[in-house]
């Protein structure tokens, strides 16, 4: 193999040409391994992505029915510049919360923590009490905090001894911020979030556990306090099958109300609907009575601030920055038209579904060559990305499961990465192949020109000058019809390995193999390429004819010798012929002349003949003049000169029979 042709180790390449199937196979097992590490290494990237793009199902096919049992009252910059700076007094709490009951609310909720004991609490626990149903929040500290702050005093938790609901971890809290004590008979629940390292709240806890005692959340507190019973309970169902969630919560006094969660006990926030569908009141329009009888009549209310820098404010796949009130309005009615969206137990399964699809896609792609195959496999790896991301956005917004994709996009997109790199390595391989057994035929130069240019019916060649070689191995007919054509071939491929071998290390290329002969060429008439053509003809004189060609004489035939010519001039050389089946030619007198002289060498008795054109630049190997001579074919008589009489010569030349003159 020419070190100058670029190839695959063996093994690799027998792998890669043994069967497109097996390639893509090991492209997939690459894209597997690479889909994993990234899974772990990326864990963190591939979550984000996948809930910013995964939201899409809903802001996609956003839900624009008015919410008319939920009304929020907001506590907006409004309602502060005309009731005064919060917080207000509770005695102007008191009032909003008449003014809510009067309105006809059935339930209002706070989203308002009341800590400190001030002047006028009896008269707001008073309006609590006789409205017809309240619900006051209290807020147990989920972050990492080396402060552990415990105000007021959390109460209305759930009958669960040490925090141990079946089937469920739930997020445990040891410090939090909970209304005063004299708030302590009001119903309570938590609006706990779990903020994202982004900012955004996808998750809230339905229950927390904080000192071993389990409190629920705002949304599930709202059900309990308008339920049929005075102990406050949950039950916990865990058999869902593939496609249901982890768990679900079923509350007392509600049957068939079931809020799926996750093993953490974690309920996700519905982004389904438009943020517009949820009417909001100003709390300065129903304290100064500015509000129709109409609204608020028979709704759930949520109160809560929307005031810049009294709420926190999160952001959603809507905006960069929404308040809080509007994810507990979110939750609360999700749970009322019972799609409050969960991840399966089975999305993993249901992911790892969709990888073998896009396998099974990928292995059955017919391989074809032209820029077609090309474009839809690159297309693919755009494609499946997106398939994948469209399969969670149908079942998000069709379902409510949150099956997530990722993974499996990730993996379409390597998968097709992979087989795109087997492809380039498998084409890589087979144009070098095709460019070693090419470079056997032709000159490097000339294979690297035909296996990068496309077939011509035109005369492709160039005009330049050049310094020929040709050498015969005489009476090779003769001795080939008493010897097996087994032998006459190992013969001829020994000749052939070592003249290629001679002439490149001379600088040469071998032009052409015509049986028993050879031409060779280097290009330029001048001294270098004469003498370089004149040295590798001593060269393969000692090489052949001492360990080759006298061996195989045979009693009766004349020995076999080799015959060299040499000379220099302007030749034609490139490819004739048409497009379906080129010929690499060399042609001008040139060539006619050195053959001619080639064939001088036996009448002449010399092994070595060299015409005028190049021997005028080899004054210093003392050529000797052999006289004019009036070659077979053509019309003007060449003079030939042949190396000295060395013993060397003598020696080769008595071998034949003749001696030198």
């Amino acid at each position: 193999m020419r070190k100058d042709i670029i190839s695959l180790p063996e093994g690799l390449a027998r792998i890669l040409l043994s069967s497109p199937t097996k390639g893509r196979c090991l492209a997939l097992a690459v894209a597997i391994v690479v889909t994993g590490a990234a899974s772990i290494i990326g864990s963190g990237w591939l979550f984000d992505q996948e809930e910013r793009y995964g939201a899409l199902g809903w802001t996609l096919f956003s839900g624009y029915t008015p919410e008319e049992r939920i009304t929020l009252v907001v506590v907006d910059e409004a309602s502060i510049a005309e009731v005064g700076p919060w917080p207000w007094a509770r005695d102007v709490m008191s009032e909003l919360v008449d003014a809510i009951d009067a309105a006809g609310a059935q339930l209002q909720i706070h989203d308002i923590v009341y800590p400190e004991a001030r002047p006028g609490d009896p008269q707001l626990l008073s309006s609590l009490k006789d409205a017809r149903g309240a619900v006051i929040a209290q807020v147990p500290t989920l972050t990492d905090s080396s402060e552990s702050s415990r105000v007021g005093v959390m109460s209305h938790g759930i009958a669960a001894p040490d925090c141990s609901i079946a089937g469920l971890t739930l997020a445990q809290s040891s410090s939090y911020i909970a209304p005063a004590d004299i708030f302590s008979s009001i119903p309570k629940g938590h609006n706990a979030a779990l903020i994202e390292k982004d900012g955004s709240v996808r998750m809230s806890p339905a229950l927390v556990c904080v000192d071993d005692v389990v409190y629920p959340s705002l949304t599930l507190s709202a059900f309990m306090q308008l339920g049929m019973s005075s102990e406050w309970a949950v039950e916990v169902s865990m058999d869902n099958g593939l496609l249901g969630p982890h768990a679900y919560i079923e509350v007392g006094g509600y049957p068939g109300l079931r809020i799926p969660v996750d093993s953490n006990g974690n309920m996700r926030v519905d982004y389904s609907s438009a943020p517009e569908t949820f009417r909001a009141v100003s709390a300065s329009d129903l304290l100064f009575g500015r509000v129709g009888a109409d609204l608020l009549d028979n709704a759930w209310v949520i109160l809560g601030g929307t005031a810049f820098g009294m709420s926190d404010i999160v952001p959603t796949p809507y905006s960069g920055a929404t308040f809080g009130i509007e994810l507990q309005a979110r939750m609360l009615a999700s749970v009322l038209d019972m799609k409050t969206p969960f991840t399966p137990v089975a999305a993993d399964l249901i992911q790892i579904v969709i990888a073998i699809i896009f396998a099974g896609l990928l292995l059955s792609l017919p391989r074809a060559s032209g820029g077609g195959y090309t474009f839809w496999l690159v297309s693919l790896s755009v494609l499946l990305p997106v398939f994948a991301l469209c399969i969670h956005i149908y079942v998000l917004a069709a379902f409510a499961m949150w099956v997530g994709w990722a993974l499996p996009a990730l993996f379409g997109f390597l998968s097709v990465a992979a087989i795109v790199l087997y492809e380039l390595a498998v084409a890589r391989l087979e144009r070098a192949r095709v460019y070693q057994n090419l470079a056997s035929y032709l000159p490097l130069t000339v294979a690297r020109e035909v296996a990068l240019s496309l077939p011509s019916s035109q005369v492709d060649a160039t005009r330049k000058n050049a310094t020929l070689l040709h050498a015969d191995i005489r009476n090779f007919a003769a001795f080939g019809e008493a010897r097996p054509p087994e032998e006459i071939a190992a013969i001829l491929h020994y000749f052939n390995m070592r003249v290629n071998e001679v002439i490149e290390l001379h600088g040469g290329k071998v032009v052409e193999f015509r049986g028993d002969s050879v031409l060779a060429m280097w290009e330029g008439a001048d001294y270098d390429g004469a003498n370089a053509a004149y040295s590798a003809s001593r060269v393969l004189q000692n090489a052949l004819s001492e360990k080759l060609l006298s061996e195989h004489n045979l009693n009766g035939l004349e020995p076999l010798a080799l015959g060299i010519g040499i000379d220099q001039g302007p030749v034609l050389i490139g490819s004739i012929g048409p497009a379906s089946r080129r010929s690499f030619t060399v042609l001008g007198d040139t060539v006619n002349t050195v053959i001619r002289i080639q064939e001088m060498t036996e009448e002449l008795a010399q092994p070595i003949l060299v015409g005028f054109s190049a021997a005028r630049h080899l004054v210093d190997k003392n050529l000797q003049s052999q006289g004019s001579f009036l070659l077979a074919g053509l019309t003007v008589p060449h003079v030939l000169f042949a190396p000295p009489p060395s013993a060397e010569v003598l020696h080769l030349a008595s071998k034949q029979g003749k001696i030198a003159s």
